[in-house]
């Protein structure tokens, strides 16, 4: 028989089967991965911000993806990494930051997938309407835009987590190496059918509206681009486009396998490790990807290297100069001093 707790706010998280052998490695390849990805999507919001240059409509709606990429990584990724070290017993959770954990795993992939639409919003202008493009794409407009994809998805997020705090908890076992709804209601003995329905719905509609915005905005800027002579603007659409639709891709990809995982419980194991690598992967990816392809970052980010270089070889001549200077002057009071005696 089930052995029931009842509304215990202490939780036992189920976490990775790990061999011993490779519990030490696993646990420096997350946290490795942890520093990679919050030093690379750091560096590049701190670079945007601090260049004036790239106070752009594009730029400064991307930073809201490496700042949702550390937000996702840093809730979920330490804990796990102290989970990897504990012994099963030991890998509890309070039922409140098990709460907290689930919202922001899920603020991530929905913010990921609504940040994205409106950057195909500002391609589409970009491309389609070059000539009108510094009237809409306003200051004013970025932060309507950024306000737009960080309440939409709050909105969605709250009411997703909402349905499922509402419910009494007869169990205490994450079946999850983190907390997400799907293992939260589970811990409910009441009936879950409108989490199941809102989740469904919840789960469509994002997609549904992802998909939908990214092939309208697509096919309207193939159509242009096709129509169009100006080798310029193909250019730059080829470039940025590219660039945004790779990120999708990784995205949609990563999301569509962690769904169909959770429809196969006896592959628990894959689905525990997508669920993971959906959020290293396109955190690690998306600031390599953009950074690389954008030529302005890259630009910044190399005069920023070279003005750091140029400095120290400035240091080191400088010192290099003054010690030579210090040399003459201490041979030449020798030489006054011996000719003195």
């Amino acid at each position: 028989m089930e052995n029931f707790t009842y509304n215990s706010f202490t939780l036992q998280v189920e976490g990775l089967d790990i061999p011993k052998v490779y519990v030490y490695p696993t646990f420096f390849f997350f946290f490795f991965s942890y520093l990679f990805i919050m030093v690379v999507n750091v560096g590049i919001v701190v670079l945007v911000f601090l260049d004036k240059n790239l106070h752009q409509p594009m730029y400064l709606l991307f930073c809201n993806l490496p700042f949702n990429d550390v937000l996702g990584h840093s809730i979920m990724v330490p804990r796990l990494m102290v989970d990897i070290l504990l012994p099963p017993s030991k890998r509890l959770i309070s039922y409140y930051e098990c709460v907290v954990q689930a919202f922001t795993t899920h603020m991530f992939g929905t913010t990921s997938h609504t940040v994205l639409m409106i950057m195909a919003f500002d391609r589409y202008v970009a491309i389609c309407n070059p000539l009108r493009y510094a009237a809409v794409m306003t200051n004013r407009m970025v932060l309507k835009l950024t306000a737009s994809a960080w309440g939409v998805a709050f909105v969605l997020v709250g009411v997703l987590l909402g349905l499922t705090v509402r419910l009494n908890r007869c169990r205490s076992l994450i079946t999850n190496p983190y907390c997400d709804n799907a293992s939260l209601f589970k811990l409910s003995c009441e009936s879950v059918f409108i989490n199941n329905v809102y989740g469904l719905t919840f789960t469509v509609v994002l997609f549904s509206a992802s998909i939908g915005t990214m092939v309208l905005t697509y096919t309207r800027i193939t159509v242009v681009c096709l129509t169009s002579r100006n080798k310029s603007l193909n250019s730059k659409a080829l470039k940025t486009c590219s660039t945004h639709l790779v990120l999708y891709l990784i995205l949609i990809i990563s999301g569509f396998i962690v769904i169909i995982l959770h429809r196969f419980p006896q592959y628990s194991d894959y689905r525990k490790l997508s669920a993971i690598l959906f959020h290293i992967v396109p955190c690690s990816l998306n600031p390599i990807i953009y950074g690389v392809q954008s030529a302005e970052i890259c630009n910044r980010m190399l005069r920023l290297t070279m003005t750091k270089i140029i400095t120290k070889e400035t240091i080191h001549a400088s010192v290099d100069s003054s010690t030579t200077v210090l040399l003459v002057m201490m041979a030449a009071y020798r030489s006054g001093l011996q000719m003195a005696l």
